[in-house]
């Protein structure tokens, strides 16, 4: 059966994808979110999560719409004008595919490697704090109420599939987690390197916000360390720190799955 392009604004449909595209409080009401593109969509499948919808783009009907509707034939789908489908998509330069999907519920196991993430404003910066964990074997992430919403497009567009290999605790006590297992933090002018700590425990590393930094109670609650760096630089990016510092423990005895 063809597909008819939905072209109003005023569509019920088109306000309720709207919603989980814009919306933090509209993602969280209805328990799920809009993926973009073909890559997040292949890695959420691979995590065993079935699209609730499919959306596509005008354009993609003869190409990818009709690949994903062979693909997953008991998806419900829906077809927008190009017009409409850009106000949905987080990039520039559309795909032609989104998916709706439940965001994943959150069963909190013991865990030997952990970030914990405090005030993260920028979803984009959040969604590559993600991926670098992931890639480095974080099993769980805790992120504070402030952060920017874990789930919305463009932090799922950051993260580039890492959401579907972390257990994401939004709205932690992120000083409660760091009392349960020992974490780590950089401060500046503390007495001990990155590269003298010990990580091959069970160990979290402790994330703040891009320019305030961690907030005194979660500081206090941590083990401070510096990053040797030149003194012609005053910090780093915090998705750089968090690089280094993730796959330091990696370097000291963490499993990766492949290399690059």
């Amino acid at each position: 059966m063809s597909l008819i392009p939905l072209t109003s604004r005023s569509n019920a449909t088109y306000q309720v994808l709207r919603g989980l595209a814009e919306d933090r409080r509209a993602r969280r009401q209805a328990g799920s979110t809009l993926i973009d593109g073909e890559h997040l969509l292949e890695a959420a499948l691979a995590a065993g999560i079935t699209p609730r919808r499919l959306v596509f783009s005008e354009r993609a009907l003869s190409g990818a719409a009709a690949i994903w509707r062979g693909r997953l034939p008991e998806v419900a789908a829906v077809v927008l004008a190009d017009s409409l489908f850009a106000n949905l998509s987080p990039v520039d330069t559309p795909t032609g595919v989104l998916a709706e999907i439940a965001i994943p519920r959150v069963v909190n196991e013991a865990a030997r490697f952990v970030v914990l993430l405090e005030d993260i404003q920028d979803p984009g910066n959040l969604g590559a704090l993600l991926r670098t964990a992931a890639a480095a074997g974080v099993e769980q992430a805790w992120l504070s109420t402030a952060c920017a919403d874990a789930w919305s497009p463009k932090c799922l567009r950051g993260g580039q599939g890492a959401h579907f290999r972390l257990a994401i605790q939004e709205r932690a006590d992120l000083v409660a987690v760091a009392r349960q297992i020992p974490v780590h933090a950089a401060v500046l002018g503390a007495r001990q390197s990155l590269f003298e700590l010990d990580l091959r425990g069970a160990v979290g590393f402790a994330f703040g916000n891009e320019g305030a930094g961690l907030s005194e109670a979660l500081r206090a609650n941590t083990k401070p360390f510096t990053i040797p760096m030149s003194e012609q630089v005053e910090s780093l990016n915090v998705a750089a720190a968090a690089a280094i510092c993730l796959f330091e423990r990696v370097r000291q005895g963490g499993c990766l799955w492949g290399s690059v």
